[in-house]
């Protein structure tokens, strides 16, 4: 069974949970692209009435083409539920998220959400985190914390565009990806990360999801509650 067709079932699963008059935040990326679908056939018939809160321009721009009505996270009172994607969720359910460039919007909503859910293929579940963890700097002294990283033996690497040129964040910020062979404690590793002057937000997510919803091979979804 394809990656593909497990966000499809993951994702039209995960929106079961959306219930009228919901104040809905709505993630970034491809699983995630599959719930906005979802939604949006949601809202054409069965005339569900949501209000959308999104965590990129992409996220907002397709939202809107399907009829889904986006509102500003400054202009709500509050978010009933988020359903975003993840890159890696590990066993103790710490996640990296960063992979579409959206981290830090995609964390503003989730910390103001009530309830959390992440969408996944199968694929994205790992006993540890392992994968490349995006770090959200702004330009001013970026470089010096470029040499700051390669010195705590974080192996970082810009993000580039197909260009060449620094990836610039929906808040106009660049992405510097570190490089960690596992990454033993999220938690502990993510308060050193913000705690260095000039980065705006890393891409690790610690004790946020209430559920995830993962795309199995013998094509149902898994519901995990976590908390």
């Amino acid at each position: 069974m394809s990656t593909d067709l497990q966000k499809i079932i993951a994702g039209r699963r995960a929106t079961e949970f959306v219930q009228n008059d919901m104040v809905v935040g709505i993630g970034s990326g491809s699983t995630i692209a599959h719930v906005i679908d979802s939604l949006g056939e949601r809202v054409a018939q069965e005339n569900l009435k949501i209000v959308g809160v999104a965590t990129s321009e992409r996220t907002r721009r397709h939202a809107a083409q399907l009829g889904i009505p986006m509102y500003n996270v400054d202009d709500v009172d509050k978010i009933d539920l988020t359903i975003d994607g993840a890159d890696q969720i590990a066993d103790d359910f710490s996640a990296i998220k960063g992979g579409g460039a959206a981290l830090l919007w995609e964390k503003i909503v989730a910390f103001n959400s009530r309830e959390n859910i992440w969408v996944v293929d199968a694929t994205k579940r790992v006993s540890k985190l392992n994968q490349y963890l995006p770090v959200e700097v702004i330009p001013y002294g970026s470089n010096q914390l470029f040499k700051r990283f390669q010195a705590d033996g974080f192996h970082p690497s810009w993000r580039l565009d197909q260009n060449g040129n620094p990836v610039r964040t929906d808040s106009a910020n660049f992405l510097i990806d570190l490089h960690l062979p596992i990454i033993e404690n999220p938690r502990e590793l993510g308060d050193e990360l913000i705690r260095m002057v000039g980065v705006v937000e890393h891409g690790l997510f610690t004790d946020v999801v209430n559920r995830v919803v993962i795309g199995e091979d013998d094509h149902t979804a898994k519901v995990v509650s976590v908390k």
